[in-house]
């Protein structure tokens, strides 16, 4: 199993770390889409 570990930086100037087994540009757009409830939305 594959796991990516990441760091956003948010509009607020923040940062958000997350995990996760999708590609990384598909886990990006859907934090960019505000399509997930949470933090970044």
């Amino acid at each position: 199993m594959e796991v990516t570990v990441y760091i956003l930086l948010c509009s607020d100037g923040s940062y958000y770390t997350g995990l996760t087994k999708q590609e990384i540009e598909a886990r990006v757009w859907e934090h960019n889409a505000g399509i997930c409830d949470g933090y970044t939305k």
